[in-house]
């Protein structure tokens, strides 16, 4: 997808927004964020590549590069060119974005604080989970993060340097200051968790939901990078937590809590969720539930997958079948609401899917309309495990991708320093 191809109004938010650029000198920051935004997220990339995509002439380019460069946030390296013209004997040099960049990120559950050190470009490097024996509260997991982060920084080489800190929240998070409304599971009720972190850290921090980025992380990085429409919905210890992306654009809502898919009504009666709304999506598939009919304990959730593979006893099909059949059912509402080209399932719900794939689909073709269910595809994210630190991760890289000017790897200053270590 080239840049042009996406929506550039003032109604889309910045990180489903990939802008031309200008040969204005005037408007060298914003070229510069649409070159480093376009590194990081689709790099390996040519000079070359960047002018096509970008409209800005080769000469331009040339500039933004080596700035980008100067200042720690590209590097080259060499590399074919296929794609393009060159001088017999003389390399292609492709772009990257710097590994010396890093973003970290935090997931809090109700059953562990899990910290990810993600490189600009959307990787992974480093995950540390904290297991904590009952759900902790906004304080304590914050008390936690940051001794996690302070071990983090005693082993990063010297040269690295940390733009932030993002936070993927299973609950109502305001994005823009980062406090949590609700988190049911975790039983918070407006807590300041970004100022806090923020205090305890020195580190800028930013927090949002954990379904919103783990759907962002997916269309910038994984499966739905080239899809218009796509609905993700996310089981974890916390429950079940959506997001939606309607032709490329966020869909937060008036206060920006929309996609709480978890809570999706789907019978009359049943049992209440972490919400104490009753029948929904979440108090019908529940994780929990899952484990006890495998014989498995929360500590368990990694061997989920391959314990499902095996052969499953009577009890634990039974139980399959049923949350199969409830997760179908909303889904084929959902599908028929949104009108997907994608869904994406995370945590338990792929493994559910990888289980029962057959079973869902056709539970999901039933509860559909016919013309909305053949454009649908359904899947695990290409992401895995990963998808709410990338995502998380996104929310650190921001400041930095809007405006590279402000951050000098070179000058040591300028970036938030971090501990350094023998090599």
């Amino acid at each position: 997808m080239s840049i042009s191809d996406e929506a550039v109004d003032g109604t889309v938010p910045d990180r489903f927004r990939k802008t031309l650029g200008s040969n204005l000198d005037s408007l060298r920051v914003h070229n510069l964020s649409t070159i480093l935004t376009r590194i990081h997220h689709d790099g390996p990339l040519y000079r070359s590549d960047l002018a096509a995509a970008s409209g800005l002439n080769r000469s331009t380019i040339t500039i933004l590069v080596n700035e980008l460069i100067d200042r720690g946030l590209v590097v080259e390296a060499n590399g074919s060119d296929e794609g393009s013209k060159k001088s017999v004997g003389r390399p292609s040099m492709s772009l990257h974005p710097s590994g010396r960049i890093l973003a970290i990120a935090v997931n809090p559950e109700i059953d562990a604080i899990t910290v990810g050190v993600v490189s600009l470009g959307g990787q992974l490097q480093r995950t540390i989970r904290y297991e904590t024996d009952e759900a902790p509260t906004m304080r304590r997991a914050v008390k936690i993060t940051k001794a996690i982060i302070e071990g983090i920084q005693a082993m990063l080489p010297a040269d690295a340097r940390i733009v932030g800190i993002g936070v993927a929240v299973p609950g109502l998070t305001d994005d823009i200051d980062g406090s949590v409304a609700l988190a049911p599971h975790l039983g918070w009720r407006q807590e300041p968790l970004a100022r806090v972190l923020a205090e305890e850290t020195g580190l800028p921090v930013w927090a949002a939901n954990d379904a919103h980025l783990g759907v962002l992380a997916e269309t910038v990085f994984g499966g739905g990078a080239h899809v218009g429409s796509t609905l993700y919905l996310n089981g974890g210890a916390s429950g079940i937590g959506g997001g939606v992306v309607s032709g490329g654009i966020m869909l937060k809502g008036a206060m920006g809590f929309a996609g709480e898919l978890g809570h999706f009504r789907i019978r009359s009666g049943g049992k209440r969720d972490s919400a104490g709304l009753q029948g929904t999506l979440e108090s019908e598939v529940s994780r929990d539930d899952l484990l006890r009919s495998l014989g498995l304990e929360g500590r368990d959730v990694l061997r989920l997958d391959e314990v499902l593979a095996a052969p499953r006893s009577p009890e634990a099909q039974d139980e399959i079948d049923r949350q199969v059949r409830a997760l179908g059912t909303a889904l084929g509402s959902m599908v028929t609401i949104f009108n997907p080209d994608l869904i994406v399932l995370g945590g338990f719900l792929g493994s559910l899917l990888d289980a029962e794939p057959e079973r869902l689909r056709r539970v999901v073709a039933q509860e559909s309309l016919a013309p909305q269910y053949a454009a649908v595809k359904i899947r695990r994210p290409e992401l895995r495990d990963n998808i709410l630190l990338v995502g998380a991760a996104e929310l650190a890289f921001g400041a930095l991708l809007r405006d590279p000017t402000g951050y000098d790897v070179v000058a040591e200053s300028s970036l938030l320093p971090v501990a350094s270590v023998e090599m």
